[in-house]
């Protein structure tokens, strides 16, 4: 099947705000199926997450939504148009197969994009909601065969003040090897647990959000 994106035109071509709603896209995927696809409101919802987030961002509905369809246009995401009994149109992301990445790249690629520049052992703490590594030697494997695709999706970037380890950067966005250079480590409050948590719920009262205006709009008719 030939493919509308190439793997050679990704790193010139995702911006922040795409970085940022395709990695909440594959993050949601893995961490709350039972909502995914998801509708604008949902990946509003998790693009400006408190928890889990590296920049924090305050974005509207229409600026995510822009965003999908640049994204759409570049064959990085889908509409899902509503079925029988549905009102809200979905989104989903399509990167994971244009890049052909199975879960635990797409665990790794997910929270890169959504925290930036980290370290191995952090890496292995973050993934744990979306995909349990067995071991530090796992996660550095999987890290290291992104890191030898061509071009590579993810590089080693030096460590910061504070840290001993090197750190991994994801590179689908210009300049992200420069910038991971000198960008401190990103926050870790609240803590992972807590932080898993509150993103599942976040997610559902989105959907649930969703469902609400559905059968609102249904009794109106």
């Amino acid at each position: 099947m030939c493919h509308p994106a190439r793997v050679a035109d990704l790193p010139a071509e995702l911006t922040a705000a795409q970085a940022r709603v395709v990695g909440s896209l594959l993050e949601k995927q893995l961490t709350t199926p039972d909502a995914y696809p998801m509708t604008l409101n949902a990946v509003t919802t998790a693009c400006n997450q408190t928890s889990n987030r590296d920049p924090v961002v305050q974005w509207s509905p229409q600026e995510v939504e822009t965003t999908l369809l640049a994204l759409k246009a570049k064959g990085l995401a889908r509409v899902v148009h509503p079925g029988s009994g549905e009102r809200a149109t979905k989104y989903r992301q399509v990167l994971d197969e244009v890049l052909e990445l199975d879960v635990p790249d797409r665990a790794l690629l997910a929270v890169l994009l959504l925290r930036g520049p980290q370290t191995l052992a952090e890496l292995r703490t973050r993934t744990e909601r979306l995909h349990p590594f067995a071991s530090p030697a796992e996660v550095e494997a999987a890290l290291e065969a992104l890191a030898r695709r061509d071009p590579p999706l993810v590089g080693r970037v030096g460590r910061v003040a504070g840290q001993k380890e090197g750190r991994y950067t994801a590179l689908l966005e210009p300049g992200a090897a420069e910038r991971a250079a000198t960008a401190p480590p990103p926050s870790d409050a609240p803590g992972p647990s807590r932080a898993g948590r509150v993103d599942e719920l976040e997610a559902r009262v989105a959907a649930l959000e969703d469902r609400l205006a559905q059968l609102e709009r249904a009794l109106g008719d």
